[in-house]
């Protein structure tokens, strides 16, 4: 195996395994001992130091192209991709599961945008672009990393459910009672109008971005 794919997978387990022992098993007794501002401080350290290898060593990958997948992944990647956006952006609409005040509040109010589709719209919208990447079957250094985000995405949301089931309460059990973990992808029209539209033009010019910086057409942009 290529090194520089070794160290790859390496990075990629250390950001998700970093990710998910700061977040939750070493989270209290960190800021018992640092307080929160020395715990976001140490987070954020491990985090941008794990981003930092996994760009690294993606560069230097120099084998494992799997030539792709071709009309068929490209129709399915950007089928994928509009409705992860939407729930993207939603997710930043009176979610509860934001660390913002109120949330207790909020978690008691019936569902409306992108939460009728889940209570975790943007670790779903993150799976999306993960799997939309390894549907593509482009590379193994592309798919090494998407797997991780897909993991991260899903996994994460269930472990941030027991930890809002503990510090919420039954705010949160109430909050789980009204909405569901995994998509309800029927309800993603009445995510609404707005969301749509605003969903839509982020789309658009995030996959125009992807010629200039992956220098691949991707979406629409692939076909005009």
């Amino acid at each position: 195996m290529d090194p520089a794919l070794t160290s790859l997978i390496a990075a990629s387990v250390t950001f998700v395994g970093t990710h998910f022992a700061l977040s939750h098993p070493l989270r209290a007794p960190i800021v018992r001992i640092v307080g929160e501002l020395g715990f976001t401080i140490i987070y954020s350290i491990v985090a941008f130091a794990a981003i930092a290898w996994m760009a690294h060593v993606f560069g230097e990958v120099q084998s494992g192209s799997l030539g792709g997948s071709g009309d068929v992944g490209w129709v399915i990647a950007t089928v994928l991709t509009l409705p992860a956006m939407v729930l993207l952006l939603g997710s930043f609409i009176a979610n509860p599961a934001l660390p913002a005040p109120g949330a207790e509040k909020a978690a008691r109010k019936e569902p409306a945008g992108a939460l009728l589709v889940t209570r975790h719209p943007m670790m779903w919208g993150i799976a999306l672009w993960a799997v939309s990447h390894i549907v593509m079957w482009w590379s193994w250094r592309t798919n090494v990393v998407a797997l991780a985000i897909l993991i991260l995405a899903l996994v994460g949301a269930r472990l941030q459910d027991r930890k809002k089931e503990a510090l919420m309460g039954e705010a949160w059990a109430e909050w789980e009672s009204k909405t569901s973990y995994w998509p309800k992808w029927s309800a993603l029209p009445k995510a609404g109008w707005k969301l749509w539209l605003l969903g839509t033009t982020a789309w658009l010019a995030a996959t125009y971005a992807h010629i200039h910086i992956g220098n691949v057409p991707a979406g629409i942009w692939r076909y005009v």
